[in-house]
């Protein structure tokens, strides 16, 4: 099997692994942007991020603890989870294919 490279770490906020596109989102406003599946990125989720957290694989953000609002969501909703990464939104990019590991906060590229 081969190494995945690391392209972030962050706060492990909700256990489980998906792959998918990267989706970044800079307001509730980008919403439409995000089809069933993608990984939503964002710098931080409110309850206005929810229709697009429904149709999300998993949720990375640049700021956030374990108690934040993606960490809950996405427990709540048993979908993978990583904050507190500082620099998702600008390390990651729009179709980006990633692995997100929410058991140990990393997010990987899904390319070799």
């Amino acid at each position: 099997m081969s190494k995945k490279k690391i392209l972030l770490k962050g706060i492990a906020a909700s256990p489980g692994i998906a792959e998918g596109k990267v989706k970044i989102l800079h307001s509730p406003a980008d919403n439409e942007k995000m089809f069933q599946g993608d990984i939503l990125v964002a710098s931080e989720t409110t309850p206005e991020y929810m229709p697009a957290i429904f149709k999300a694989k998993a949720i990375v953000t640049d700021s956030g603890g374990i108690l934040s609002h993606p960490a809950i969501v996405s427990r709540e909703l048993r979908i993978p989870g990583v904050v507190g990464t500082f620099k998702a939104t600008k390390i990651l990019k729009d179709g980006m294919e990633v692995i997100v590991d929410g058991v140990k906060g990393i997010i990987f590229s899904k390319a070799n």
